[in-house]
């Protein structure tokens, strides 16, 4: 063979892209050239190894590198280059840098910048820190794709520090060098300065790539900065920036991130070819938003369209959308459609429906989901105990939480407050006291989660002792901390301790919630609070917080003991609750039995009765309200009533911990 058709087949080497296509390359010029010089030719050789590594052979590739009678740098520094891509084979590109020095060879640049990429991807800082050194060395720091190369590194080990200093040392910084910069500032949760970074690439006159825009959105999501979001969407309009499918999800990722769905399912519209990617987002999006409806929707459409498939990421997104609906309309369709592409043993769904089950109260369907799922991991354990534990099986969520540690998983500030709250609940002092040590023993106590639901066990099981103990060692608690160092105050019926903790609470800026306002008006009412439990209920009003049935009863409770029967008849008339809720009517009836007030108890008793007309314990109530007002006709009558109902009361119930 001549040596022009030989160079067309070494030219055809560098736009092989089929592997097939370079064996049959590989082939011909071994028998083209096998009785020629060019056989143990290093540059011949090295085309052949790089057109193996970017087929993605990189087994072919080594044992090519292995058989080369001759190698020289271009031969080190393809090798390295091929396993710096590759995650499994990184290592592998720093034992070819370590033999470039004993064969006798210089690096170059590219044997710098692969090997660097190869610490970057290993996320090896020290080995980065070394090949940086070398380079100065042998003079290549100034080398621009050096200069990348280290500044990745740096930024991907989490070194900020020496990434600026590298930054700070390039003279004519291009888009790449500031992408760079910019992706290790947001990679390591410092958004703001990554934004920043960004104002300034484009105050330098540079530019801005698809990618740069593709992170800045996806950071003005994170912040859950629409505006700033809106003026990137509006540059790459103007710029006319050919926006690629990442920029695309970006834009659409962060208009769901701030909540503007309609927004990000416009630009979900014009995308013209979505990838799983796009769906997932905006499903996503209208999970986290709470559009289960839309979620769903959406989903059907994507099985509709057969390609892309449904992933993992798809099933958890609209499983964990539709998981507040009832789980017959919604879970259990999915849960089949789960099994149906043979995902039921995945943790990662098995969590989203596990979690589902439980908010719908079905714990059975949600025990069975946890057993199927062989390979548990911390988060499915934890959300099984804390299931258990919201929905009142407390001795389930403990039972879950022994096994969890006799298997050797490692629990975390989640599974210890799940277990502590079921403790709480149970009213177990002893298990309580036990899971502290397991607190105390994992480092697990300082943690603010821990230290609240620390508090409210204790004070639960009335040590309120232990409770403003553990409270009192909490620099800085959250408003959970403070709620159950109130509702321990509060359940004790100490108003005035209770009332020093709200003031507390607002001097240090927090904000209080519908579980505050509940522990002091119940704190009030307890005490006969009422000037308070009033000021109380104004401060509600102030804070915009929507007072649930539980504070209306307080209130009425508060009102009608005090003998304010007018106002706390007007306060329940004026409630949405009225209707829904008759125990604050018979909170009512029974204070206006006491008071002997007839005229309201009578009108409280026709609105329960309208409702519930055999309600038993109104009959009685109203028999003892003419009684007391000496209508003894009426109180006959109500006996009859009563009788006629054949009414039988319920055995109470109570249990206590015994000592062993």
């Amino acid at each position: 063979m001549n040596p022009l058709s030989l160079t067309t087949l070494i030219q055809k080497c560098t736009t092989i892209t089929s592997l097939r296509k370079a064996y049959q390359l590989h082939a011909l010029i071994l028998t083209t050239t096998i009785s020629t010089s060019y056989a143990q030719c290093p540059y011949l050789n090295n085309n052949i190894l790089s057109m193996y590594a970017r087929c993605g052979s990189l087994f072919n590739a080594k044992k090519l590198f292995d058989k080369m009678p001759q190698r020289n740098i271009v031969s080190y520094n393809a090798l390295i280059s091929a396993f710096s891509r590759d995650s499994n084979h990184g290592f592998l590109s720093l034992k070819l840098f370590a033999l470039v020095g004993t064969q006798g060879l210089t690096p170059n640049g590219s044997t710098f910048s692969s090997s660097l990429q190869a610490c970057c991807l290993l996320e090896d800082w020290f080995m980065g820190s070394l090949i940086h050194g070398q380079s100065v060395k042998h003079g290549f720091f100034n080398d621009v794709f050096v200069q990348t190369s280290l500044l990745g590194m740096y930024s991907n080990c989490g070194d900020l520090e020496s990434a600026n200093k590298v930054f700070g040392c390039v003279v004519q910084k291009d888009a790449v060098l500031w992408n760079s910069m910019i992706f290790g500032n947001l990679k390591n949760e410092r958004l703001e300065e990554g934004v920043l970074l960004f104002g300034k690439m484009v105050r330098h006159g540079i530019v801005p790539t698809e990618f740069t825009y593709s992170m800045i959105l996806n950071a003005c999501g994170k912040f859950g900065d629409c505006r700033r979001g809106q003026v990137i969407h509006a540059q790459v309009i103007v710029l006319n920036v050919l926006a690629d499918l990442p920029l695309q999800n970006a834009l659409l990722d962060m208009y769901c991130s701030c909540g503007d769905t309609e927004t990000g399912f416009n630009v979900f519209n014009k995308i013209e070819k979505p990838d799983l990617v796009s769906w997932n987002s905006m499903i996503s999006g209208y999970a986290e938003n709470g559009e289960g409806a839309d979620a769903m929707n959406l989903f059907l459409q994507l099985v509709e369209v057969f390609l892309p498939k449904p992933d993992e990421y798809t099933f958890a997104a609209v499983i964990s959308a539709t998981s507040a609906f009832s789980a017959t309309c919604y879970g259990k369709p999915l849960h089949a459609q789960v099994m149906k592409v043979g995902s039921e043993r995945s943790v990662f769904i098995g969590t989203t429906l596990l979690s589902m089950y439980l908010k719908n109260g079905d714990t059975e369907s949600a025990e069975q989901v946890f057993n199927m799922i062989e390979e548990k991991d911390v988060v499915l354990w934890t959300e099984m105990i804390m299931g258990h534990s919201r929905l009142g099986g407390g001795e389930s969520a403990i039972k879950l939480f022994s096994m969890m540690c006799h298997e050797g998983y490692k629990i975390d500030s989640f599974a210890l407050s799940g277990a502590l709250s079921a403790c709480a609940d149970l009213a177990t002092l002893n298990q309580g006291e036990m899971i502290h040590t397991q607190t105390v023993k994992r480092g697990c106590d300082a943690e603010i989660s821990v230290c609240g639901s620390l508090v409210h066990m204790y004070a639960k099981n009335g040590d309120l002792h232990a409770a403003r103990s553990i409270f009192s060692q909490v620099s800085n608690p959250d408003l959970k901390c403070w709620n159950s160092m109130l509702g321990g105050y509060s359940q004790h019926g100490m108003a005035e301790e209770a009332m020093i903790i709200f003031a507390k609470i607002l001097v240090n800026g927090q904000r209080p919630d519908q579980v505050t306002f509940l522990s002091l008006l119940s704190a009030c009412s307890h005490s006969g609070l009422v000037e308070e439990g009033k000021l109380l209920w104004s401060h509600i009003k102030k804070n915009d917080v929507i007072p649930g049935p539980k504070h209306y009863s307080c209130m009425v409770s508060l009102l009608s003991r005090a003998g304010l029967l007018d106002e706390a008849e007007e306060l329940i008339i004026k409630s949405t609750y009225s209707k829904d809720h008759l125990e604050l009517w018979r909170t009512l009836l029974s204070s206006c039995v006491n008071k002997r007030n007839l005229k309201i108890g009578v009108r409280a008793a026709e609105e329960i009765l309208q409702l519930e007309p055999e309600d038993s314990a109104t009959h009685i109530l109203l028999s003892n309200l003419y009684a007391a007002a000496g209508r003894w006709e009426a109180v006959a009558e109500m006996r009859r009533k009563i009788s006629g109902l054949m009414i039988e009361k319920d055995p109470g119930l109570s249990w206590i911990e015994g000592k062993k």
